[in-house]
């Protein structure tokens, strides 16, 4: 699989433009990037940054083009959604090839992410035709009520490395067949596939004479990016991140009282009790704590097992890491893939040292893997109690720490006993075990899972969590409700006025 004619392909160069409004700005002013293969440790390509002036210039086109965008039927804001889907499919392949250089998951993880932009193309054509709004029957004779959305505006959208296409599709698209138009600022872990998905949207848009409905601005975030979370042309912030930085975001934003959907930590805990079907446990937390090498929001974390059965459990998962095959990320056998820097690998051995130092024992696994000049690590299994300060923070890396319970009210307990509440799952053939877990007493995160591992949302449903995750909600159900303006409407057709609470105003 050659580099440069994947690069090629998607519109790459060996240095790339990382500003664009309605057409690309030839030499951004914001310095230089350069994008590095987490496999190797060696440089892809170059990137020419956006400065406050570049930020400026893409606001401003944003702007002018909402204007007339938001007029445009969203049936036929629709059309163009779906023309970029077909597009996706077009460079499926590719895209997801530059996903797996640029990001260091694997080959069929990546092809899965650029579906996942494919299939959310198709949901917001669908969309385009259901944003409804409700009648109520007015206490006035003679009035009708009812509500009706509008677009909001123009929508920022910061996105994390580990998902660096599929993330911007959940918001993007659903914003635009809703009337917005799109900022886009990525990680600066991954430019390039940023910018070549710029430029299959681009062609689209130019093809129906819409460009500058989707933009982009990669920048340095004390820059461009501290910029859009205060700029008050910007109704709308979706961010996806550490909890760290969703502070910062909701802090910035909140000030001018504009809106945040706010995707953050995770942190994600699995039960196991003693009646469930191991076979399938097995699998769905070797995938859900291992699969993108740790860095999901949706990775499992923790791991509660039944002591009845947390001997057998724990040495089938042992035995099931020990076969993990690590390497390149294209390479088809390949099951886990680098972390995305050498930062990353740092943190994780240092959580490591700090889960030693806390009581916690390492049962396989926890050690730097040297290959290749590439950021790879072995996934590890920690032997952990949940009082360990440790276990309640999120590391971005393959770390999954095991605890034993007696009962399915202490688990949830533990389960439920950290900041973070996006993802939760059960293990379990037992129908009171499985609606304990499902009710206000049970899980408090925002996904809840019975046989299923605690990754892997589909996007027919709303994606989100609760708590420090930062309570947005993004993709399927009614998430598009957030991309608009609700607009309650009474309309007199009678020739009376009668006024509120009956009072008489007589002139």
């Amino acid at each position: 699989m050659s580099v440069t004619a994947i690069l090629e392909r998607l519109g790459l160069s060996e240095t790339n433009s990382g500003a664009c409004g309605s057409e690309w700005i030839a030499s951004p002013g914001g310095g230089e990037l350069v994008s590095l293969n987490p496999a190797s440790g060696e440089p892809l390509a170059r990137v020419l940054m956006a400065s406050e002036a570049d930020y400026e210039h893409i606001i401003g086109d944003s702007c002018t083009v909402f204007a007339r965008w938001r007029a445009l039927p969203a049936p036929k804001r629709g059309e163009i959604v779906r023309q970029i889907g077909e597009e996706l499919r077009l460079h499926k392949d590719d895209l997801g090839a530059l996903v797996s250089l640029e990001m260091g998951k694997i080959l069929a993880e990546g092809k899965g992410e650029v579906q996942e932009m494919i299939d959310i193309a198709e949901f917001a054509v669908g969309l385009s035709r259901q944003l409804y709004g409700l009648t109520m029957h007015s206490e006035r004779p003679g009035h009708r009520m009812y509500e009706q959305w509008h677009p909001l505006g123009v929508v920022g959208v910061i996105s994390a490395f580990n998902f660096p296409v599929a993330v911007w599709s959940w918001n993007s698209l659903l914003a635009a067949v809703c009337g917005d138009c799109v900022i886009w600022k990525p990680s600066s872990e991954t430019p390039l596939t940023a910018i070549a998905v710029q430029h299959i949207c681009n062609r689209v848009l130019a093809r129906n004479g819409w460009q500058g409905v989707f933009t982009l601005v990669i920048g340095r975030g004390k820059t461009v990016g501290e910029r859009m979370l205060a700029d008050r042309r910007v109704p709308l912030i979706s961010a996806t991140g550490s909890c760290q930085m969703g502070y910062r975001v909701a802090e910035v934003v909140g000030v001018r009282l504009a809106r945040t959907i706010l995707e953050l930590g995770g942190n994600n805990g699995v039960i196991v009790e003693a009646d469930a079907n191991l076979d399938l446990a097995l699998r769905a937390v070797l995938f859900g704590a291992v699969g993108t090498a740790g860095q999901r929001c949706t990775t499992i974390r923790r791991l509660f097992v039944q002591k009845s059965i947390a001997a057998e459990f724990v040495e089938r998962l042992k035995a099931a890491y020990q076969q993990v095959r690590i390497g390149d990320p294209l390479d088809p056998a390949t099951l886990m893939g680098p972390l995305v820097n050498a930062s990353a690998v740092d943190e994780m051995m240092e959580g490591l040292e700090k889960a030693r130092a806390q009581g916690g024992t390492v049962i396989c696994g926890g050690a730097r893997v040297e290959r290749d000049g590439g950021f790879f690590v072995q996934p590890t299994l920690v032997r952990a109690t949940a009082d360990m300060p440790i276990v309640k923070e999120e590391i971005f890396a393959p770390i999954l720490y095991v605890m034993e319970y007696d009962t399915l009210d202490q688990a949830i307990a533990w389960h439920n006993d950290v900041p973070q509440g996006l993802s939760s799952a059960i293990f379990t053939n037992n129908l009171l075990a499985a609606e304990k877990f499902l009710s206000s007493a049970g899980s408090d995160c925002g996904i809840a899972n019975v046989n299923i591992g605690t990754s892997g949302a589909e996007i027919g449903g709303a994606f989100g969590g609760e708590k420090e995750t930062g309570g947005g909600r993004e993709a399927g159900s009614d998430s598009w409700k957030a991309y608009m303006r609700r607009q309650t409407v009474t309309i007199n057709y009678s020739e009376d006025l009668p006024l509120a609470q009956g009072i008489e105003f007589k002139i």
